[in-house]
């Protein structure tokens, strides 16, 4: 019975200390797509959030104050490149790919 009482107060503290909210990066992700289209902007994007790109996606410009991610495919399964924030990464244009918020 001890034993049990050890493991959910670990279970409990662990989600009280240990869960901490997901917060929204602070800035947009922004994607040129071509010279014809407007600009495609993700505003304060979610920590942990996925969003597949535009299938004629050219240019990625994290403008935010965290890392995100380019996946290949669209569910940000597979690792990523990571973009740092205030720089770019050429998307090739297919819909085959996905960014992710660290």
């Amino acid at each position: 019975m001890k034993a049990l009482s050890t493991v959910a107060a670990l279970v409990l503290g662990g989600v009280l200390l240990g869960a901490s909210p997901a917060h929204a990066a602070t800035g947009e992700v922004v994607v040129f797509k071509t010279g014809l289209e407007d600009l495609e902007r993700y505003t304060d994007p979610a920590s942990g959030s996925c969003h597949r790109l535009p299938a004629t996606a050219h240019v990625l410009f994290n403008m935010t104050d965290t890392e995100v991610r380019i996946h290949p495919g669209t569910t940000c399964f597979a690792p990523g490149v990571p973009v740092a924030p205030d720089r770019g990464w050429h998307a090739p244009p297919s819909g085959l790919f996905s960014f992710s918020v660290a």
